[in-house]
């Protein structure tokens, strides 16, 4: 963490929500939100922050409270975050925190659990808790529904498989239910280097491409990164059979039907590839939809669709978790915490969820991501996938040491990729390097017998 951070470099990207142009949504039953004082979100710079800061914008509008928007690329934010629940007086009141490193702020216990706040304040029943990660049991440190509700989401970001409806409908192709099928459709398209059957992230990231492309593959092939997380046993199996199994097919599909620079491509690149028309099928983020229909953008406009990822020999799809949460930490003042829980409790409604779609945000609500009304607007068209991912979603680990096992992950997979290892010692390396940082951290922990 860098050291160091001053009041006024914390204080630079500061922008009032109201300062930015506003939607035209008239005023709603929320405007009887009570009179709050202003506060502060610390966020990250997504592509689909746009549509995060436009409903912002409405619910200033709706109740004339003022938020505060401090907007930062990425690791920024995370720094700040970090910096700032680490005070005595924190900065930001509100945390939008990425589903790869919430845990620091969960086991750290630097968030105020709602419920104390509020007492009455209630998770909506249609909002998606995604693997239950709105909720944490400090005593059996898991993600218990039983235990203290410590957060709301903001975006459900998982990954769907984007594939070219044109070239469907051209071939007679059926929509992939299993990777077999998506293989089998992904070698029918391949034709380089006009289109490549699948693009692939790859490469070795910061913070996850490769490691997060491929946890679909090793969940719905019934491999784990640890033997029992929910229970608090530790044990290493992600170099187990199923694994490699896992690891295998996802080189295999690169080999057959992939880009011949996978080990290259990182998000971005997917992204490029899909846009100018050069990929038939990616696994990739539903934040990054909005450029796949922006004729500024994309020579694909209308040509793409969405389908949840496909299943493996466990008879699930496993859509990895990259979401985000919304949490308030303890060291700010009671009446900021207030009137951040304000903010998401408007948040979380049917209308607020509704006008996060219209300004070009996925809902996190289940009954607006269901709603075959909104479904028939075809910038929509991903919205199906998405409502029928919600309850399969997947996290990569509840841990904060999970930052560290993602670096091992991102490096020995990246090798495995470009042909530097073998799928079994990459698994085995990652494997023996992931149990050296849990016995450091005093973990019960212990692994299973290496690949052959």
């Amino acid at each position: 963490m860098k050291q160091g951070i001053s009041r006024r470099d914390l204080s630079l990207g500061v922008v009032s929500a109201g300062a930015l142009s506003t939607l035209a949504w008239s005023p709603s039953a929320w405007s009887q939100t009570a009179k709050q004082t202003p506060f502060t979100i610390v966020i990250n710079n997504s592509p689909w922050f746009d549509g995060f800061r436009k409903v912002v914008e409405a619910y200033e509008a709706d109740t004339g409270n003022k938020v505060n928007l401090d907007v930062n690329p990425f690791g920024g934010s995370l720094e700040k975050q970090r910096a700032s629940v680490r005070t005595k007086d924190g900065m930001f009141d509100l945390l939008i925190m990425n589903g790869l490193y919430y845990q620091e702020f969960y086991h750290g216990g630097f968030l105020t659990p709602l419920n104390e706040i509020d007492p009455g304040f209630k998770l909506d029943p249609q909002m998606v808790r995604y693997d239950n990660t709105v909720f944490w049991n400090e005593a059996t440190k898991s993600h218990d529904p039983a235990g203290k509700l410590m957060s709301v989401p903001v975006n459900g970001n998982i990954p769907l498989l984007y594939y070219r409806a044109d070239l469907y409908e051209e071939n007679k192709l059926k929509v992939p239910e299993t990777w077999d099928e998506l293989l089998a459709n992904a070698k029918k398209l391949h034709n380089p280097p006009k289109i490549y059957g699948i693009v692939q992230r790859g490469a070795r990231g910061a913070p996850n491409d490769v490691s997060y492309d491929w946890w679909p593959y090793l969940n719905s092939f019934n491999g784990n990164l640890f033997r029992n997380e929910a229970k608090g046993d530790f044990t290493i199996t992600i170099n187990s059979p199923e694994a490699k199994a896992a690891l295998d097919f996802y080189l295999r599909m690169a080999k057959e039907a992939g880009h011949p620079q996978t080990g290259g491509l990182a998000q971005a690149q997917i992204i490029q590839n899909l846009v100018t028309g050069k990929a038939a099928h990616a696994l990739l983020v539903i934040a990054a939809w909005s450029q796949m229909d922006d004729p500024a953008k994309s020579a694909v406009v209308g040509k793409l669709n969405a389908a949840k990822v496909p299943r493996g020999p466990n008879g699930k799809p496993s859509p990895v978790l990259g979401h985000w949460l919304a949490g308030i930490p303890k060291n700010v003042p009671k009446a900021r915490q207030t009137a951040s829980l304000a903010f998401l409790n408007w948040f979380q409604t049917r209308g607020s969820q509704v006008k996060y779609l219209q300004a070009g945000s996925p809902p996190v609500r289940q009954d607006v991501l269901s709603d075959q009304a909104l479904w028939k607007d075809p910038k929509n068209r991903w919205m199906a996938a998405m409502a029928e991912s919600s309850s399969y979603t997947r996290l990569m680990w509840s841990i904060p040491e999970g930052a560290q096992i993602g670096d091992v992950l991102e490096l020995r997979l990246n090798q495995a990729v470009i042909g530097e290892l073998t799928s079994s010692k990459a698994l085995n390396m990652i494997a023996d390097e992931s149990h050296a940082i849990l016995v450091r951290s005093g973990y019960k922990t212990g692994k299973i017998a290496p690949l052959a």
